[in-house]
């Protein structure tokens, strides 16, 4: 069974089944926009419901299907969600560079620019926070009205002297290493952590098996581009209303190294931890992360 599969059949709650197989009158025609960035690479979106825009970006070596159960609830709202492919995922082109971090902020701009979206929240995952951080550092909040940052993995977690938080480079080496030898290992020997216990079998295969598709050095180049990039002097420049969701048993993005120093920086900004919560709380927490995002979108 394929990605597709699983997502129509496996996990075909009835508002995600027709969010995978609505015909043309629930797409919006805007969904045909060509989204280019600055070199010319394609990047594939989403876009679904009227009203305020949301855009989503995605976790590390996910695509943007990972927010199918954030954009099929949040887009019957009030809110016009819109999900894209980082460069090098899901349906987007794979170009052979340009996964530095400035780079993909430069792509959240395109994405923001081309749709000419006015007053946007931003909500990102793991890394897809830390480029929201990245994009409003680069660019400004002109175009944005909130941020949400879940499970964000920012804004440094490499250990240096001015740095206590993170891990020491050798340990990111590391994990880039088992990348490089054996992905699909490190991805099961990972898996567990990610969920909680009550997690469906199917659900775990469904988010797994996106893991999986992202080719592998792209999954080198972007862990690269995440560790890569001191994310701590743009906290200053989030000056909109953000919200900060973390779950305390995070083991990919621990609160104390992420969420609470997120929080710690960006002035005014609200913490919400969630008891029990691992990363992948965007499934395992989803209707609670819902609510919660829907009630700060109408704050």
């Amino acid at each position: 069974m394929n990605r597709r599969d699983i997502l129509t059949s496996g996990l075909a709650a009835g508002s995600v089944a027709a969010l995978a197989q609505a015909g043309p009158a629930a797409a919006r025609p805007k969904g045909a926009t060509v989204i280019q960035a600055k070199d010319g690479v394609r990047l594939f979106h989403r876009d679904w419901g009227e009203g305020q825009p949301v855009v989503f970006v995605s976790s590390w070596a996910l695509s943007s299907e990972m927010w199918a159960y954030q954009v099929a609830d949040l887009s019957e709202r009030g809110f016009r969600c819109i999900a894209f492919d980082r460069r090098g995922h899901g349906r987007s082109d794979v170009p052979g560079k340009g996964y530095e971090m400035d780079t993909l902020a430069d792509d959240l701009a395109a994405v923001i620019d081309t749709l000419d979206l006015k007053d946007a929240i931003l909500v990102g995952h793991s890394m897809g926070g830390a480029e929201v951080a990245r994009y409003i550092g680069r660019h400004g909040t002109a175009k944005v009205k909130k941020a949400a940052l879940v499970a964000t993995v920012a804004p440094y977690i490499v250990q240096t002297p001015d740095n206590p938080y993170g891990a020491p480079m050798a340990f990111h080496q590391n994990t880039l290493g088992q990348y490089a030898s054996d992905f699909p290992k490190w991805v099961m020997d990972n898996q567990a952590p990610f969920f909680t216990p009550e997690t469906s079998p199917a659900m775990k295969a469904w988010l797994t098996e996106q893991l999986l598709e992202t080719p592998v050095p792209v999954a080198i180049a972007a862990f690269k581009a995440l560790i890569g990039k001191d994310l701590r002097p743009d906290l200053p420049k989030i000056d909109r209303p953000t919200l900060i969701v973390h779950g305390d048993k995070d083991a990919s993005a621990p609160l104390a190294i992420t969420g609470q120093r997120l929080a710690a920086g960006i002035r005014g900004s609200e913490l919400k931890v969630y008891p029990g919560a691992p990363h992948g709380l965007f499934v395992t927490h989803m209707r609670q992360l819902n609510r919660d995002l829907e009630t700060f979108f109408k704050a």
